[in-house]
């Protein structure tokens, strides 16, 4: 009995449980929830937010958590100790590329968010900017750290996943704890404080569609037989995921009820 495979089949179990719970009410609030609230008036939002939102931001935050704890326990088990991180598993290179990039993944949500809160906070110049950071460090993971098709692209969804997390625990979920009270009491929301909750789970929902393929796409390296145009093309999975986004939300705008 290998204690440390039944502890990855666990945490591979939980991560996708906590996963669907997190992702799901993601979609729910971005692509439902939000075109739903804009057809209610102020004295129906005074009844009906108070009782939903924080019903359902409950398993939101509390999914994002479990998603998070659980993926890195595996980056641990299958990356770390199991050494599938690097090109070459039986030469592991644990020099001062790999741990930076590591830091990289996850201290830069520190970057973000003062990127994103500043010279990034235009949606269109974000998605530029994001994409040809994305790039960017796939290509430092795999020329300067040494990292495997494997290692770059989970770590690329790792950085998504710990960017993710934190905007729900420190941006969103704050955020939404002011405006929450303000409806409930019949008063305007701070209009600062609906715009950073608005924009982070927009930024969310785009991240959300690169990471799912860098998580399901983990031996997908048949399409291309050299090394940097694998790199290019997981690099380029993250515009092309969030043009998909950005689809999704104009289709969930015309939906309409009855």
């Amino acid at each position: 009995m290998d204690i440390v495979d039944i502890l990855q089949g666990i945490f591979r179990w939980l991560h996708v449980v906590a996963g669907i719970v997190w992702i799901g009410h993601l979609y729910f609030f971005n692509f439902v929830n939000g075109p739903f609230a804009a057809t209610i008036d102020a004295e129906t939002k005074k009844k009906v937010v108070p009782e939903l939102m924080p019903r359902a931001l409950y398993w939101f935050r509390w999914g994002a958590a479990f998603t998070w704890v659980t993926g890195v326990l595996l980056l641990l088990i299958v990356f770390y100790h199991g050494g599938a991180l690097f090109e070459d598993p039986s030469k592991p290179n644990w020099g001062i590329g790999a741990l930076v990039m590591l830091a990289v993944v996850f201290l830069g949500v520190f970057v973000y968010d003062n990127l994103y809160s500043g010279p990034l906070k235009d949606l269109q110049r974000g998605f530029i900017g994001g994409a040809i950071l994305a790039a960017l460090i796939l290509l430092l993971m795999k020329y300067w750290a040494g990292f495997g098709y494997r290692g770059y692209s989970i770590h690329l969804g790792a950085m998504f996943g710990t960017i993710m997390a934190f905007n729900v625990w420190f941006r969103i979920w704050p955020a939404q704890q002011k405006i929450i009270t303000a409806t409930k009491n019949g008063e305007a929301a701070d209009a600062s404080l609906v715009a950073l909750a608005g924009l982070r789970s927009r930024h969310n929902t785009y991240m959300s569609v690169p990471l799912v393929f860098v998580m399901l796409n983990q031996h997908t390296t048949t399409w291309a037989a050299s090394p940097l145009l694998q790199v290019l093309i997981v690099a380029a999975i993250v515009p092309i995921g969030w043009q998909l986004v950005r689809h999704l939300y104009d289709i969930a705008g015309k939906v309409k009820g009855f």
